[in-house]
């Protein structure tokens, strides 16, 4: 299997039916968010993922040239890199390839946005907490039947609420089914954010 570090946790139920693909922020590693998915479904099975770029030591999932300006190259090689490793941990894990869903943060959310771009047949669903626009695909692929929240804050200083929107209606015109909730905070992520996600979680997954 492709040499991300990652951390696999079984679902309680036996059957690895759903999956969280959990996706870190800057800084972070494979185990940040392994909390938030029990709490999100806690009978899904988890694979919490590693970036492998270093940046100033911090892990991340593609390089950037600076703040919100993205190594497109780099980011295109990494979306399709995870996308086969995601490919080959469901093999190797025995996952419902049909039930994939991508948790991601910051970081995480960008190359979760860029998977459902380039690569639409890897995640059911989404959730893209503090998200952007990664890139501007060449032909807007097929996310029909494909379910996406994503979670911004308007006063975020790394990412414009108009960036947010712009997104948001990139993975409309592609089919998905898309619910953004803004609320008025900054980077960080809410207790009410939070709560708002485990309910849509709980329908969708």
């Amino acid at each position: 299997m492709a040499d991300f570090i990652h951390r696999f946790i079984p679902s309680k139920t036996g059957r690895n039916d759903t999956t969280l693909v959990l996706l870190h922020g800057t800084g972070g590693n494979e185990e940040d968010l392994l909390p938030l998915g029990q709490f999100l479904a806690p009978e899904a099975a988890l694979l919490g993922v590693r970036g492998k770029v270093l940046e100033g030591g911090m892990p991340r999932f593609f390089r950037r040239l600076a703040e919100g300006v993205f190594d497109e190259a780099d980011l295109i090689f990494r979306t399709h890199e995870l996308a086969r490793f995601i490919d080959e941990a469901a093999s190797t894990y025995e996952l419902n390839r049909a039930r994939l869903t991508a948790v991601g943060y910051s970081n995480g959310a960008n190359i979760a946005a860029s998977i459902l771009l380039l690569e639409p047949e890897v995640f059911s669903s989404a959730v893209l907490l503090r998200a952007m626009v990664p890139l501007e695909p060449e032909e807007y692929p097929n996310l029909q039947g494909k379910k996406v929240l994503m979670q911004c804050g308007r006063q975020d200083p790394i990412i414009a609420p108009e960036n947010s929107e712009r997104l948001a209606a990139l993975l409309k015109m592609s089919g998905a089914d898309v619910t953004v909730h803004f609320s008025n905070s900054g980077h960080g992520l809410t207790n009410p954010e939070l709560a708002q996600a485990q309910a849509w979680v709980g329908k969708v997954v």
